[in-house]
């Protein structure tokens, strides 16, 4: 029987000195955004926080107010982090377990390529080298660096994504007992982001092949049968407990792919343009595009990344080494069906329509982009040490030079995202001027009236808007309250009783034009203290409700 080993063959102080260098640029990073007031430019970076608030700062609180549309976790990781008030006005909070994940992300690479690429889980320096190429090229994106001082799901999912297949490739190498571990990092995945979900599917195929080929090699395995069954289990969990909640609270499994909040339900609503839909070739496309940008920002800069990751990938392929890391390509397939067919659109400077939308998701290669980008240099210029017209004398030195050649690659292409701005910040910051400027308006506006005021509003977009203004949320009647199983309204809800009569259940209502709060006030003729307006956004009015 093979003896169990682990990736462990690296001197302690190397994790130390990683690790100790994740946090310098995390915090380094978030102190450097927050001064600049940019850490809430996304409004879903706000949403996320507001609703982990709403858990215990609600009229109605509750798990309920988790809503179904994006996956829990996330939430629950922020909840504790945003109790006090500071936390959660400043947006700190809700940082926190972004930066935490992109230091075990920046590590789990380092681990990923040593437990991959080496024999018997025993690196040789070659390996090494590459490991901390791949951890540093990672934890130097420019445009992680600014998505992981946010509340945003982005480097917390890459951080569950890339340790499941640290521990799934320890697997691949023969340590049963890694299995476990990578199942619960799925189970975490599963409940961080649907990506997780395809995740799964591709990785209890790989294990039941691999299973199939060690049965066929070494005999049936008791052992190793109830591992892959825990392992199947935990990877259905998720899944099935989104199914569960979605069905048990809303009476509709679906709930969250098709309900009123959901992609689909947007796009209907908006008639949001969609150049990838029902085309996976072209949607892989714009797909691959935002990862060329998120990684080079620039046409030749980018298209050089992708094309020496593709290079390192068939390399691996051919050379049967490290080919549990090919693994990272997985949210190739799933977001071009997910464009295609699923209603998530993405737009790219360089095409049609020529606009910043959801590039942040090109970030999910970012790992794929890190690990085979020094493999692809390191093979080319080993291959072409090998020509006989090469001196010999100069193959030793192939491993520096590729090192060298990395270095300086990957150097150039931060450098060009810095000079123009990360693309994930310009478009943070391109898609929220009018929505942050009315929200401060707002906010400024309502932190005159008498602080125990009642509020009636509908938050959506605009759930920022009682954060800065320090507003509880538990003063503020909103559409989360109410009970969202009675379908299609709850007619005894604590929302639609104030909607039906506003000056009986707010101080005040705070309405956006169109919105349900603004048409109960209009239709119930209050009286109009305030009307904002900003480029682009719908008027924000505050309505005078009850007196006292």
């Amino acid at each position: 029987m093979k003896p169990q080993r682990t990736a462990k063959s690296f001197p302690e102080i190397e994790a130390v000195r990683l690790v100790w260098l994740a946090i310098f640029v995390s915090v380094f990073s978030y102190l450097f955004y927050n001064r600049a007031g940019e850490i809430l430019l996304y409004g879903d970076a706000v949403a996320h926080i507001n609703i982990a608030r709403r858990v215990f700062d609600s009229k109605t609180p509750g798990l309920l107010q988790l809503g179904t549309v994006w996956l829990p976790l996330p939430h629950l990781l922020i909840l504790p982090f945003i109790i006090a008030n500071k936390m959660w006005q400043s947006g700190l909070g809700g940082s926190i377990p972004s930066m935490a994940a992109f230091v075990l992300g920046t590590f789990g690479i380092f681990r990923l390529v040593r437990a991959a690429f080496s024999r018997d889980l025993q690196p040789d320096e070659e390996t090494k080298s590459l490991s901390w190429l791949a951890a540093i090229f990672y934890a130097a994106n420019p445009n992680l660096i600014y998505m992981q001082a946010t509340a945003m799901g982005e480097s917390l999912y890459l951080a569950f994504f890339i340790w499941t297949l640290v521990f799934f490739a320890e697997f691949l190498k023969g340590n049963e007992k890694s299995l476990r571990r990578s199942g619960w990092c799925l189970f975490a995945a599963c409940l961080t982001r649907y990506d997780g979900w395809f995740l799964a599917a591709v990785l209890v195929c790989v294990a039941l092949i691999d299973s199939t080929a060690s049965r066929g090699k070494d005999g049936a395995s008791p052992r190793r049968a109830r591992l892959l069954l825990r392992f199947i289990v935990l990877a259905a969990a998720g899944p099935l407990l989104w199914f569960g909640y979605n069905a048990a609270v809303y009476r509709n499994p679906l709930e969250f792919a098709n309900g009123p909040y959901s992609a689909k339900a947007i796009e209907q609503r908006t008639a949001t343009v969609n150049p990838g839909k029902g085309n996976a070739f072209a949607s892989a496309s714009y797909f691959l595009k935002s990862a060329e940008i998120d990684v080079g920002d620039s046409g030749w800069l980018g298209r050089t990344w992708l094309a020496l990751a593709l290079i390192g990938s068939i390399a691996v392929f051919v050379q049967k080494k490290g080919r549990g890391a090919l693994l990272l390509w997985v949210p190739l397939p799933f977001y071009a069906i997910s464009i295609a067919y699923g209603s998530i659109p993405i737009f790219v400077p360089p095409w049609w329509p020529h606009a910043l939308y959801n590039l942040r998701y090109g970030l999910q290669l970012l790992p794929a982009m890190s690990v085979f980008l020094p493999v692809a240099i390191a093979f080319l210029l080993r291959t072409v040490a090998n020509f006989p017209q090469i001196n010999p004398s100069w193959r030793p030195w192939s491993v520096l030079v590729s090192l060298i050649v990395s270095l300086i690659f990957v150097a150039a292409s931060d450098v060009m995202i810095w000079r123009a701005d990360p693309a994930c910040y310009r478009e943070a910051v391109g898609n929220s001027r009018g929505r942050i400027t009315l929200d401060k308006r707002l906010a400024e506006w309502i932190k005159y009236l008498p602080s125990d005021s009642t509020f009636l509003m509908f938050l959506g977009e605009h759930s920022g808007v009682m954060q800065q203004a320090g507003i509880p949320l538990d003063q503020v009647i909103n559409e989360g309250n109410h009970r969202v199983w009675r379908q299609p309204v709850d007619e005894q809800g604590l929302w639609e009783r104030a909607l039906a009569d506003p000056a009986a259940y707010a101080n005040f209502v705070v309405g956006f034009e169109g919105d349900p709060a603004w048409r109960a006030a209009t239709q119930h003729g209050l009286t109009e203290l305030a009307e904002i307006h900003t480029s682009g956004q719908a008027a924000a009015v505050v309505f005078q409700g009850r007196t006292r």
